[in-house]
């Protein structure tokens, strides 16, 4: 147990250490290769903090746990707005970009909903609830829409003015490895041994399954978004959570689904469902108004927080 905490407490250190060099080496590589920091948050950021959810996915279809699958997404979804931004938005206020609001958080929104009909089988038609390899394969597709918009985004921003890179290129990128590398390994250290302290104290395994894999998945975004906006990366933090939603959706479960196959027998709840989407609407509510998301608004994404995983919980 004691080896346990030690463990835990160094994996939170290496999560934090990580995430202030993954930061600053983003924003560096950002500079030299003059795309906006918003493109690198929502690609390279998004990807490497979604690492751990992606792991996770893999390890559960290969054991034929696909329910965890769905829930580590759901749950992390849920948690990167709700959670992530409610604590970044009280650190300081929150600037989003007009593209982000007109652009990128409908996108958000739209594979949000495919996501959720592509599990609604009982709902809309009467079927047991599946996700098939086809399925997959239709969220893979969609992803790729948003690949591309990426593409073209970054081509028109390539001349933008841009600070002065911190780091030269090749350390740029080779600290932005060491910050995704420590974010990997820190979250899973954190997680494993959260998981066996929670289990020696009688919590029963669904319960961690709903708290700490879906927190400590989600650990790399909360802290890169957090340090991010005490850095005054408002960018990156922003970009972080809608592009680590979208790869949620559209790579830790459209690929593992469409090479391992389907996912039967679904036992959810579509009040997790319907919280999964609400929050992305009152994201791009909130930020709609007046492009920024301020310390009020935050407050209220951290009150619906508590007050589903008041009902998580007590569903349990």
């Amino acid at each position: 147990m004691i080896i346990n905490i030690i463990i835990l407490i160094i994996g939170f250190i290496v999560l934090i250490k990580g995430a202030d060099l993954f930061v600053d080496a983003a924003s560096s590589m950002a500079s030299h290769f003059h795309i906006s920091k918003m493109i690198i948050a929502l690609t390279i950021v998004a990807f490497g903090t979604s690492a751990p959810e992606l792991a996770v996915s893999i390890k559960s279809m290969l054991n034929g746990s696909g329910d965890i699958v769905l829930g580590n997404v759901i749950g992390s979804n849920i948690l990167n707005i709700l959670l992530i931004l409610g604590i970044s938005g009280c650190v300081h206020a929150l600037n989003v970009k007009s593209a982000t609001v007109k652009k990128e958080l409908p996108i958000t929104i739209l594979i949000t909903s495919l996501f959720v009909v592509l599990l609604s089988d009982k709902l809309l038609s009467g079927f047991e609830n599946n996700l098939t390899r086809s399925d997959g394969i239709t969220i893979i597709l969609f992803f790729l829409i948003f690949i591309y918009y990426l593409i073209k985004t970054a081509r028109n921003k390539m001349n933008e003015d841009v600070d002065e890179p911190k780091f030269k290129l090749f350390n740029s990128i080779f600290l932005t490895l060491v910050g995704i590398l420590c974010l990997i390994l820190g979250s899973n250290a954190v997680v494993e041994s959260a998981s066996f302290i929670a289990s020696k104290l009688g919590v029963s395994q669904r319960l961690i399954s709903l708290t700490i894999i879906a927190l400590g998945t989600s650990l790399p975004e909360l802290v890169t978004s957090v340090v991010a906006t005490r850095k005054g990366e408002y960018d990156i933090a922003i970009g972080n959570v809608v592009g680590s939603n979208i790869f949620n959706i559209g790579i830790v479960i459209g690929i593992p689904v469409a090479i391992f196959g389907n996912i039967n027998h679904i036992s959810f709840s579509y009040v997790d469902l319907s919280v999964m989407i609400l929050s992305a609407v009152l994201l791009l509510l909130f930020s709609f108004k007046d492009y920024k998301l301020d310390k009020k608004e935050a407050i209220m994404f951290l009150i619906v927080f508590l007050l589903y995983y008041s009902y998580v919980i007590g569903g349990v």
